[in-house]
């Protein structure tokens, strides 16, 4: 093992916690918040994907990172490494693993990437990536490849730390709303992936003993109706969810605010 403690971090795009609790449909996220560290978080304006996985992914603010929209136009990411590459500095035995569909996430042919896509450490072995891009291919798809490849990864790499993004639901609550029924069919498909690298990782740590950190959390809600942006209470809701395995539950603040997540999962590994 070359750390104390491996994370995985998981990221679902556009989540209603506990819209999505109360609807029946995500089994395993309340089983895991019942038995976790748990903390509502609000995002700042404006609540899109861009600045707001930009913050969690880099624990850096708009004022550094000048991440606006989904477009990453004159950001600064080179001044604001993300989790992954803060985590390769501080040990260089590290390894690290990453799987998004959303391009500006991971794809090193698109804006960003946030996460960067280290060469040199990925040909030493350090450092893997899986990309996919849901937007042309469609997410319901798109997030089964993402974890079909993490679990994979945590079976037979055990990274120390990754993170792994789904899109289907905010894909969902754009097409339909966040009322009906296809946004809770998404949220069900993306609970039951969850528990696939959930059952993953008990098994590594029933076989080899590992202590895990599974940390879950959203970058923005939605309005009823589709879609977000806005400052109202629904849009700008986050959370984080810390459920730990062979060891403590995270002992963090009760509030945290989403640029302290990165200096969190740093202190734990």
């Amino acid at each position: 093992m070359t750390s104390q403690t491996k994370i995985l971090l998981i990221g679902i795009d556009g989540l209603i916690l506990q819209r999505a609790i109360d609807s029946g449909s995500a089994s395993t996220l309340a089983t895991l918040k019942l038995d976790a560290y748990f903390s509502e978080m609000t995002v700042d304006l404006p609540t899109v994907s861009g600045p707001s996985w930009t913050t969690l992914l880099t624990g850096q603010t708009q004022n550094v990172h000048k991440v606006i929209d989904n477009d990453y136009k004159n950001h600064n990411l080179a001044a604001a490494p993300d989790l992954l590459t803060q985590a390769s500095i501080l040990n260089q035995n590290l390894s690290t693993y990453a799987a998004a569909g959303w391009p500006p996430l991971i794809d090193p042919s698109d804006v960003g990437p946030v996460i960067r896509t280290r060469l040199e450490d990925q040909e030493l072995g350090k450092h893997s990536i899986f990309v996919r891009d849901g937007e042309t291919q469609g997410y319901e798809t798109i997030d089964v490849e993402v974890a079909e490849d993490a679990v994979r990864a945590i079976k037979e790499i055990g990274p120390d730390l990754s993170f792994i993004y789904f899109c289907g639901a905010d894909e969902a609550g754009h097409l339909h709303g966040t009322l009906e029924g296809p946004y809770f069919d998404a949220i069900k498909r993306i609970d039951g992936l969850v528990a696939q690298m959930h059952r993953a990782i008990l098994e590594r740590h029933r076989i080899h003993d590992e202590k895990w950190l599974i940390v879950i959390t959203t970058d923005h809600g939605h309005r009823d109706e589709g879609g977000h942006g806005g400052d109202s209470p629904q849009e700008r809701a986050s959370f984080v969810i810390a459920h730990g395995i062979g060891t403590e539950h995270p002992s963090w603040p009760a509030r945290i605010k989403p640029e302290e997540l990165v200096g969190k999962l740093l202190s734990t590994l």
